[in-house]
């Protein structure tokens, strides 16, 4: 029987990588999919990659006006939520002394007080028993000069998942999260990092892995779809690290 059969599904940030390797997987296990994403070509692509009775709909996980939009939509279609996967966000690659207050501000919007606001304004609509998934990174665990502001938003987004795990285990709702290491997905490509620069960093992280490789979209999926399942019906207030050994080494 499939995992997920007869779920309700919201993904922010499910037009690429993670969150689309996500709908994919979620979708393929039995589960009703509405993913969110904010730019247009993304949007028309993911439209190609995902089957058909996926709901795709534009929002910008940092806007409150948009979080009160898309669950207003969300409420002409479906009347709960049983898998609310907060994923959406950006990371921009700055020295510390270079980081303006517009990176630090875009950051801690869309990585840090998107999510702690759509799962408030989503909390009516979350049914008994869901999981609230949120995408951290190892990054909240041990920060970057040169990814200070992003850091501080994954640290940021660890720490809702313990305040909310315990606050909303009376209601038989689970939150968790996952810290990914370094994955090949589009969000290296919005770093701010020139080709050459994003080349040689990769490079550089894949000698720092044990495992000698980045991580690929379907891994983290597969995690998604433990904590989003009956598999973790134990689980709250956790973070589960997926970085192919980085932390430990």
């Amino acid at each position: 029987m499939s995992k997920l059969q007869g779920k309700i599904a919201l993904i922010t940030g499910g037009t690429t990588g993670i969150g689309l390797a996500t709908a994919q997987l979620f979708h393929a296990e039995g589960a009703r999919i509405f993913v969110t994403g904010r730019n247009e070509k993304s949007l028309a692509q993911a439209k190609d990659l995902l089957p058909k009775d996926v709901t795709i709909l534009k929002s910008d996980a940092g806007s409150l006006s948009d979080i009160d939009q898309l669950l207003s939509e969300l409420k002409k279609h479906i009347k709960n939520i049983d898998i609310l996967f907060l994923n959406a966000g950006i990371a921009v690659m700055k020295p510390f002394e270079a980081t303006s207050e517009e990176d630090y501000d875009n950051m801690l919007n869309i990585n840090l007080k998107g999510p702690f606001f759509t799962i408030q304004k989503a909390l009516p609509l979350l049914s008994k028993g869901a999981s609230v998934i949120l995408t951290a990174s190892i990054a909240g665990h041990k920060g970057s000069a040169m990814m200070a502001a992003y850091a501080t938003s994954k640290a940021g987004v660890r720490s809702i998942c313990g305040t909310l795990g315990a606050y909303l285990a009376e209601r038989e709702i689970r939150v968790n999260t996952i810290s990914p290491g370094p994955i090949m997905t589009p969000l290296f490509g919005k770093t701010g990092l020139s080709p050459d620069e994003i080349d040689g960093l990769n490079q550089s992280i894949s000698q720092s892995i044990p495992m000698h490789r980045f991580g690929k979209p379907d891994e983290i999926a597969k995690t998604a779809l433990f904590l989003a399942s009956e598999d973790s019906s134990y689980m709250t207030g956790a973070d589960i690290v997926v970085d192919g050994g980085r932390l430990a080494a």
